[in-house]
């Protein structure tokens, strides 16, 4: 019987199977073993009885083969639930398995354990839903894996599965490997099939996975890229994703280092820690520094506005009488939303995207990557909704039933007023990000390769306060293999933990 997981990366232990060192069913136990003992509530449901079968069943040649997984809960496993994270929907099951977990599962071998825990409707970059309670950070209890995908990046650093799915519409990979000290990849816009529910709005959403090594990931790529009919935005798989990896000469490419973007924050730390970590990464592979003029607009708030709205039609026709079900930020930005969503703002999220579309055109122009942080600072109080400080108009309004009653008139009467005038909407969302821009912080430094469709990854570029920070390494449309290389030089020669230190540290006085 296997003590612990395995605790190296999903590659290694396939080669682990087919040696006979470990055997699918053994790995099994051993998750379905720690995932119980485990007080990070990474995971939101388990079948265990599922897992065993297919253990049993394992066949080992394939890419994955035995690897047990986790599924964020915002994917789609036929049988299980289909909660979307949400009270809402707390019965409801999936009639179908996505596209890309049915890849992973079927095509490469995986063995789902169960999902893992996610924001509600993937709304929030945060670790915290009224369904499932509080996710946490196995590098230090008590502090948030980020969102959407933080369980899947609490569930594979804290050693209860070597792989997880995740999906990423504003940064919900990225975002999360940041914060967990994995390598989170977003491919290119279409990489990954979102079939065979392929909904066209927002237009930003890729999957992937959280994965301990690059190799993982590319691995990934290989079993699930491709085109698939039910999306129609799919792109074709060229393949070879792992074997190619240290194949693209990466000496003489011209990189732009740039700490922040889009105007956001940085906390204390963070920006001395990412420049050197890039400066390593320009040193081992030769690239070329440039500096680049990237002004780019914040498009956080109106991207919100627009993608909240979407959120009315998902509850089909539930709203706004499901409102207390939902976490409050949720419920209140979908309210936010039904008031200031109108032509105006739609106008000029629009102008803003083609701003931002040209500002990145012209960038790559001058450079082949990118390098910036992932997130604003390293991982903050598990329990908050928000990456925002306390004392925000958010936490004012849900503070008690009666203002969030007078917040919801004051809502409807500006719903009213901007019928009389469509450009009222805009400015009230200008004036709060003004007045509280942190609120739009966290992903400011993400969302722009999805607005644009661009691969970016993160990367564990060591630690501040202890804590994981990510180095985000963005380039143009179609060289995923690109990010793949650099992300691997860097692990090749610099490396990371594969899973939070007091994890090894338990697995270790445990031999």
């Amino acid at each position: 019987m296997t003590d612990t997981p395995w605790l190296d990366d999903a590659c290694s232990l396939v080669e682990a199977f087919r040696s006979g060192e470990r055997s699918p069913v053994e790995e099994v136990e051993a998750s379905l073993a720690a995932i119980e003992a485990s007080d990070l509530n990474a995971f939101s449901f388990i079948d265990p009885d599922r897992a065993l079968d297919a253990a049993r069943a394992a066949d080992v040649s394939k890419p994955f083969g035995g690897v047990p997984i986790g599924v964020k809960e915002l994917d789609q496993v036929e049988g299980w639930p289909d909660t979307g994270a949400s009270l809402v929907f707390a019965d409801r099951l999936a009639r179908y398995t996505g596209e890309a977990p049915r890849r992973f599962i079927s095509d490469g071998g995986a063995v789902p354990v169960g999902l893992t825990t996610a924001s509600e409707f993937g709304g929030l970059n945060v670790s915290v839903t009224k369904l499932n309670g509080v996710t946490h950070n196995p590098w230090r209890h008590g502090r948030t894996c980020g969102g959407s995908s933080g369980g899947s990046g609490s569930a594979v650093v804290g050693g209860l599965v070597s792989i997880a799915t995740g999906g990423d519409g504003g940064g919900s990979i990225r975002i999360p490997a940041g914060y967990t000290g994995l390598f989170g990849m977003k491919g290119t816009y279409g990489r990954i099939s979102r079939g065979p529910s392929a909904h066209f709005r927002p237009g930003t959403i890729v999957s992937g996975v959280l994965a301990r090594s690059v190799r993982d990931a590319a691995r990934h790529y290989d079993v699930v890229a491709g085109v698939d009919p039910y999306d129609p935005t799919s792109l074709p798989n060229p393949g070879g994703w792992e074997d190619g990896l240290g194949s693209v000469d990466l000496r003489g490419k011209r990189v732009a280092i740039m700490p922040s973007i889009a105007g956001v924050r940085l906390e204390s730390g963070v920006e001395a820690q990412l420049r050197r970590a890039a400066g390593d990464l320009v040193t081992l592979t030769g690239m070329e520094v440039v500096d680049v003029d990237l002004r780019l607009p914040n498009l956080a708030a109106q991207w919100a506005m627009g993608n909240l709205s979407t959120l009315l039609a998902e509850l089909e026709g539930r709203w706004p009488k499901c409102a207390p079900l939902m976490t409050d930020e949720v419920a209140l930005g979908a309210i936010l939303a039904q008031s200031l969503y109108n032509l105006h703002l739609a106008s000029v999220a629009e102008a803003q995207r083609i701003e931002a579309y040209q500002a990145m055109a012209a960038a790559f122009e001058r450079v082949d990557y990118i390098i910036t942080s992932t997130n604003p600072g390293p991982a903050f109080p598990a329990e908050a909704t928000t990456s925002a400080p306390t004392d925000n108009f958010i936490d004012t309004a849900k503070s008690s039933p009666p203002l969030r009653f007078l917040f919801r008139r004051l809502m409807a009467s500006i719903r009213v007023a901007n019928g009389v005038f469509p450009r009222l909407s805009n400015a009230l969302v200008e004036a709060t990000v003004s007045k509280v821009p942190d609120l739009v912080t966290m992903g400011g430094l993400t969302i722009i390769s999805n607005i644009y469709g661009n691969p970016a990854c993160s990367i564990p570029a060591g630690l501040v306060d202890g804590l994981p920070v990510g180095m985000q390494v963005l380039a143009p449309h179609h060289r995923d293999a690109e990010l793949f290389d650099l992300a691997w030089v860097y692990e090749r020669e610099i490396g990371w933990p594969k899973v939070a230190p007091s994890v090894a540290a338990a697995a270790s006085a445990s031999v």
